[in-house]
């Protein structure tokens, strides 16, 4: 049982509703053989009731996998099935002939016309419903089911059926066979509607990482643009200098050599985030940004940021970047709530969000162990400041991000 717990819930989104769709198609051959197939023993002779069973069981069967093929068809892994289509359609036309055959000038009695008649309708129509899985047009499908519906009042009447129960078994075939249909046309209009509302979520996950690669390149282009415009100008005059054998040339030099080495540690800093941040902006920006991504961020305490020291701000507000970060990369977050809190001389920012268990292996919320960007990373940057950080899954679904900073003096701030 277990097992097969943590297979459903290693499944994303999108998969479990496939599996589900999936297997509600395969229950349809079960439905159709219940409820078409074993009533018939008790409606007529064992040895015609197994040849009615055998045949709703082989058409049930037919039907499955004509489902399962059309399935995989609409999601683009197979093509489209035209000759299965095509062979369920002379299987429930044969099985409606051979019915109606049985009925004219086999076994007398109540019994066997309710037996057949109801495999004739149910046939039809469980193969009406089946074969429009593999249609995409509307019109199309409502040309198939009034064809299936057409075809048993025509093969109805050519084999002797009175008017008015050929136009019943019509009429039968026409309501069942489009209910179904229906019902199929929408079960796979929900499973692409979930699979491109999946897509989207990805393709917000790309954004919000490009955008944090372009602060990135803002605060390279900051540090770096105006450094290098410095050291183009004078090495360009150190140049001019040395060749006019002016002595100034060492001092321009000299210069170049004192702005390149000061680039460098700003790089490193960049790189390392070592640059101090408003606390404050990162926290509304993970606001906006997750309620962009159709999470639902409750956010608290965000105004006891300013009055944290720059280094503490620059910590916490990496801990808040990479948290909201994962939480839109990975699992299946609908809730998030980032909270920042003063307690006995420390301050505790928490980050908690749902939809973990979407994402075996990597729970949502920070806990992507890359290089310098996942739990390691944030340690690390909490280390300079003497803070601390602990992550975990909580609840069903849920995980919880808490670092931890000890504070000397933070006053006119209460928790």
């Amino acid at each position: 049982m277990s097992a097969a717990r943590g297979w459903w819930r290693g499944k994303s989104t999108p998969a479990k509703v496939e599996t589900y769709t999936r297997w509600s198609f395969h229950f349809f051959a079960v439905i159709e053989v219940a409820a078409l197939g074993l009533p018939v023993f008790g409606q007529v002779g064992p040895g015609l009731a197994g040849w009615l069973l055998a045949m709703v069981a082989g058409h049930a069967a037919l039907c499955a996998v004509t489902a399962s093929r059309a399935l995989d068809w609409t999601r683009g892994r197979r093509e489209q099935p035209v000759r299965l289509r095509w062979a369920l359609g002379a299987a429930s036309y044969g099985l409606v002939v051979a019915t109606l055959v049985i009925q004219e000038y086999g076994p007398k009695g109540d019994g066997v016309a309710t037996a057949t008649g109801t495999v004739f309708g149910g046939v039809m129509i469980f193969g009406a419903g089946t074969a429009a899985l593999g249609v995409r047009a509307p019109r199309r499908v409502s040309a198939l089911v009034a064809g299936f519906a057409a075809g048993a009042g025509a093969l109805s009447l050519l084999l002797g059926v009175p008017g008015p129960a050929a136009l019943a078994a019509t009429i039968a075939v026409l309501v069942g066979g489009a209910f179904l249909a229906f019902t199929s046309m929408f079960s796979v209009w929900l499973l692409d509607a979930v699979y491109e509302l999946d897509a989207a979520r990805e393709t917000r996950a790309r954004l919000a990482v490009a955008e944090e690669r372009l602060r990135f390149g803002r605060d390279l282009h900051d540090v770096l643009g105006r450094n290098l415009a410095v050291i183009a100008l004078k090495s360009e005059l150190a140049v001019q200098l040395a060749r006019r054998g002016r002595p100034e040339a060492v001092d321009q030099m000299t210069e170049v050599q004192r702005v390149a080495q000061e680039s460098q540690r700003e790089v490193r800093d960049v790189v390392r985030g070592y640059r101090e941040a408003d606390l404050g902006i990162e926290l509304r920006g993970a606001q906006g940004v997750l309620k962009a991504a159709g999470i639902d961020c409750e956010m608290s305490g965000e105004n006891r940021a300013a009055v944290l020291p720059g280094e503490v701000q620059s910590a916490l507000g990496w801990v808040v970047r990479e948290a909201t970060t994962n939480v839109l990369r990975h699992g299946e977050a609908a809730r998030c709530a980032v909270s920042l809190r003063m307690l006995e001389g420390r301050v505790v920012l928490t980050v908690e969000n749902d939809g973990a268990s979407g994402a075996p292996g990597r729970a949502s919320g920070a806990a992507d162990g890359g290089g310098g960007s996942g739990i390691a990373g944030l340690r690390e940057r909490l280390a300079v400041v003497d803070g601390t950080l602990t992550a975990g899954a909580v609840g069903g679904d849920g995980f919880r991000l808490v670092a931890e900073v000890p504070l000397a003096d933070v006053s006119g701030v209460t928790s």
